[in-house]
């Protein structure tokens, strides 16, 4: 018998161990490619995805300061929290595909694969990189708003595709060029070729959430950026921050005419 996607999601998900839920979610992600999983939700995926035993998960308001970005600890601070980024978004997309598959279909369970697979090779060459610099996943600690948001929205696929990718990620963008400029200015070429592919990939991932967004709100009969307001005020605070990064949110599938009347200033 053919085996599940969602069996195959979900092994992915309760996987504690970094390295081997990198190999699992590439492996899903690669035998969906193939045709070698049926789909078929047999299984549900678990509320809490498997963790290693570090990093310590802080809430926000109590995580240390990085330190100067030029100093040693400063570029390990950063790089071990884009790593726990880079770490939960491979959840996010196995979870976004394996919770809300049956109701959306074939195309979304292979899209959100194919970023699960996208965010598993960043954490890899995140976590290579930081062992270069001396240190290693999990030598800090980091704090865990990424999955909270996940969490909250798991009811409704509709929230989850306007907060996760359309909000969070989105900000990803607006962020990243800046931390690459600073990172080339370093002199770290190799980190700064990872930033480049993590912002390339990064915009073709917010679009998949923005293209499944407005199939929703068209099934919905709902109007798509009355409804993204809505549940962006409801689910996430109403308010997200400039400055923002225009032209790779449009090249996303983000127009500043949805997104800026939310801005705080």
């Amino acid at each position: 018998m053919t085996r599940s996607v969602a069996a195959a999601i979900r092994e992915a998900l309760l996987e504690c161990d970094p390295r081997a839920k990198v190999m699992a979610t590439r492996k899903a992600a690669r035998d969906w490619r193939l045709d070698r999983l049926s789909f078929a939700f047999d299984v549900d995926m678990p509320d809490t995805p498997g963790r290693p035993d570090a990093p310590e998960l802080l809430p926000p308001n109590r995580m240390p300061k990085r330190g100067k970005g030029g100093s040693e600890r400063g570029r390990i601070a950063l790089w071990h929290a884009l790593a726990h980024i880079e770490f939960v978004a491979i959840d996010l997309a196995l979870d976004m595909a394996g919770r809300f598959g049956r109701e959306m279909g074939e195309t979304f369970v292979g899209d959100f694969l194919a970023v699960a697979a996208d965010e598993a090779l960043h954490y890899a060459l995140i976590d290579r990189h930081l062992r270069l610099l001396g240190s290693h996943y999990g030598a800090l600690p980091a704090h865990d708003g990424l999955w909270e948001a996940a969490h909250k929205t798991r009811g409704n696929v509709s929230a989850r595709l306007a907060v996760v990718p359309m909000v969070l990620e989105a900000r990803g963008l607006d962020v990243t060029p800046a931390t690459l400029e600073r990172v080339k200015a370093s002199g770290d070429a190799r980190g700064a070729s990872i930033l480049q592919r993590i912002l390339d990939d990064e915009i073709r991932h917010v679009r998949f959430g923005a293209t499944h967004f407005a199939d929703v709100a068209e099934r919905l009969n709902e109007d798509h950026d009355s409804l993204w307001k809505a549940l962006v005020s409801r689910h996430f605070g109403g308010a997200v921050k400039p400055p923002f990064n225009d032209s790779a949110r449009l090249a996303a599938g983000l127009s500043r005419d949805l997104y800026g009347s939310l801005a705080c200033s």
